[in-house]
């Protein structure tokens, strides 16, 4: 795809215009993600600096790099996922929030662009018109588990996405309305914070350094991290490594033998908590402590297939159904 040519905009601050990468209006969703692979999205910000829960730097780096088939995809059309109902109910909160604050806000259809740093791009959901306090809307919704992040204030993750809009912008504050549980609207206002600005930037730069020198970035335990590294190595190749002499690799190796020996000594001390705890218990269902509760309850019987008495019976079956399922690495520590 060519993208269009970055031309100045209204939208910014005084004194500075924050330029338009590339209209969204007509544009389709594949598209839109290719404009997002030019750069760092406010979207992507918590993820290139290590704070969004949800996706891993590692994550991030191979969508950056068209690295990411076979990765977790949004799907804006499945009524059953979070992304679909943000979809649907972002017209619904900013209505809200319009009713609720008095301050109008439209929609700016465009990628934007920083003006001095072209790989810092931003999607704002709405611009606040006519008002001196706040500038940008951003639009949020929370399901049951979800708002548990929202319990002390916008959630760290937020946070930084707004912040990198109003890097991009250089506005000076926004609103962030997020419906929790489908019914109870809350909004917070962030304002601009230059020192913590300046920090997000150079933290962006150092990840899109991973992006344009094609590094991948360094793992950090999550499950994001987990499926991009069995995705980016799906195969090993017969070839020994020897890294006896890697002082960092080699501190990781026995670290991770001293983690692995706690770990199952840990295992083995809940284990003999629990039994004592049951035992205590005997038949009753529920035990009262001063600080909490156990519960010990039978599970409704469900039916179930005895799988090796269908195929002794049928064994036609077991060839007619057969499927091969591809094999993953494993990770032995000897």
């Amino acid at each position: 795809m060519n993208t269009p040519q970055s031309t100045p905009a209204p939208v910014g601050s005084k004194g500075r215009g924050v330029l338009r990468l590339v209209s969204t209006k007509d544009l389709d969703r594949q598209d839109w993600l290719d404009v997002r692979k030019c750069g760092i999205g406010s979207s992507d910000a918590a993820a290139a600096i290590g704070l969004n829960p949800y996706k891993s730097q590692l994550a991030l780096w191979m969508e950056k790099t068209n690295r990411d088939v076979g990765l977790p995809q949004p799907n804006q059309d499945d009524d059953t996922t979070p992304v679909f109902w943000g979809v649907v109910l972002e017209p619904v909160v900013a209505s809200q929030y319009q009713r609720r604050s008095g301050n109008k806000v439209r929609k700016v259809n465009a990628v934007l662009q920083h003006p001095q740093i072209p790989w810092m791009l931003a999607n704002i959901d709405r611009e606040v018109i006519g008002s001196s306090e706040v500038q940008i809307l951003e639009c949020k919704t929370a399901g049951l588990n979800g708002a548990r992040l929202w319990r002390e204030g916008v959630p760290k993750y937020v946070e930084v996405q707004v912040m990198h809009q109003l890097a991009v912008t250089g506005k000076q504050a926004a609103d962030v309305a997020v419906l929790l549980g489908g019914q109870q609207l809350e909004v917070y206002r962030i304002e601009r914070d230059d020192t913590l600005i300046a920090h997000l930037i150079e933290l962006e730069r150092q990840f899109w350094q991973y992006v344009e020198t094609d590094t991948p970035p360094p793992a950090d335990g999550s499950d994001s991290a987990d499926l991009a590294l069995r995705l980016l190595y799906p195969a090993d190749d017969g070839e020994e490594r020897d890294f006896s002499e890697d002082p960092l690799l080699s501190a990781a190796y026995v670290e991770l033998k001293q983690v692995r020996h706690s770990l199952a000594d840990l295992g083995k001390r809940e284990a003999q908590l629990k039994q004592q705890l049951q035992q205590g218990m005997g038949t009753a269902s529920k035990a009262l402590f001063a600080e909490g509760s156990i519960t010990w309850k039978k599970a409704k019987d469900s039916p179930g297939v005895d799988m090796d008495a269908l195929f002794r019976d049928n064994p036609t079956l077991k060839t007619q159904y057969q499927i091969s399922k591809p094999g993953s690495r494993r990770f032995l520590v000897s």
